[in-house]
């Protein structure tokens, strides 16, 4: 059986599946054009984040007929056309969210506590030495955490801040949640929440339903004092619109892990000294990607022996 895998991955998941499977190793996004190219030449994929599996990429009988995605996100993949295609779709859910839960926790601290504006201080050898009123931030013990999102991610994220640090939780979620397994309030607005929260994580899934979710008018509900976190993909937030609340000081920072048109950061965003940006680093931790990978092997593999797929979306 023929396998693509579209990026380079840990030594240990690259053997397994070198042993399975007759597999090639690639470490270049797809186009759509070249994801339609590689359908009709491999019985299944192992794509990922930045792979353009938009509707043009999926021939009318294609050879593949399993894409199983390396992470929980699909969102670069369009479902309603594999399924037309008859391709199945799997991805990696679980192995992904403590890691992602932490990234959030950092990026809301060095947000809200300041750490990049104090970080390059240092760097561009200005500091002058402690003073009282020297990058003065937010302290978040005890603050309102608004959790846009109550899924895995969003629960482990709730978890983290109510325990570690005494904050009060409440949430947005698009469908009810009997029991978030901490204390915590589902709010039913988005801009109640927005409101009311000293902090806010974004932990939704990306896709049509979410892109822009948080926009201009999303932004002017929150407090001045407030700061922002984006853990989930980059198009929830309207990026411009987060730039000019960053800008005015409509709110007081931001923390991002994802962007709307990675891997471009727009130049005003990265001019900014209060937001902290990082590559996507959510999962980046080594026993992290293998475990990813080794869902991913597990779904290939159930797939070739004509096996219910563990992990399947589509």
């Amino acid at each position: 059986m023929r396998l693509l895998v579209t990026r380079r991955l840990p030594q240990s998941v690259e053997e397994a599946l070198a042993a399975r499977f007759d597999t090639t190793f690639a470490d270049t996004p797809l186009t759509a054009a070249a994801a339609r190219a590689a359908m009709a030449d491999y019985d299944v994929m192992l794509p990922t984040l930045g792979d353009d599996l938009s509707a043009a990429a999926f021939p009318e009988a294609p050879r593949c007929r399993l894409l199983a995605n390396f992470g929980v996100g699909v969102n670069h993949i369009d479902l309603a056309a594999a399924r037309a295609a008859g391709v199945a779709v799997t991805n990696t859910p679980g192995a992904v969210t403590d890691a992602t839960a932490d990234i959030a926790i950092m990026l809301m601290l060095m947000a809200a506590r300041r750490a990049s504006e104090g970080e390059a201080l240092v760097r561009a050898g200005a500091w002058q030495g402690w003073r009282p009123t020297q990058l003065l931030g937010l302290h978040v013990t005890g603050k309102r955490l608004g959790i846009v999102g109550m899924g895995r991610i969003g629960r482990a994220v709730a978890r983290r801040a109510h325990h570690g640090f005494g904050m009060q939780i409440a949430f947005y979620n698009r469908s009810p949640v009997a029991d978030a397994g901490l204390p915590a309030r589902q709010v039913a607005a988005l801009g109640d929440l927005l409101g009311e929260s000293d902090a806010v994580v974004i932990a939704v899934p990306g896709g049509a339903e979410t892109r822009h979710l948080i926009g201009a008018d999303a932004l002017a509900a929150m407090q001045p004092h407030a700061v922002l976190v984006n853990i989930a993909r980059g198009d929830v937030i309207d990026e411009a619109a987060l730039i000019a609340a960053l800008q005015a000081r409509r709110i007081a920072a931001a923390g991002l892990d994802v962007y709307e048109e990675e891997p471009r950061v727009p130049e005003a965003l990265r001019a900014l000294p209060n937001v902290t940006l990082l590559p996507h680093l959510g999962t980046a931790s080594l026993e992290v990607r293998e475990a990813m990978g080794r869902m991913a092997y597990g779904n290939l593999c159930a797939f070739a022996e004509g096996e219910d797929l563990p992990d399947r979306v589509a």
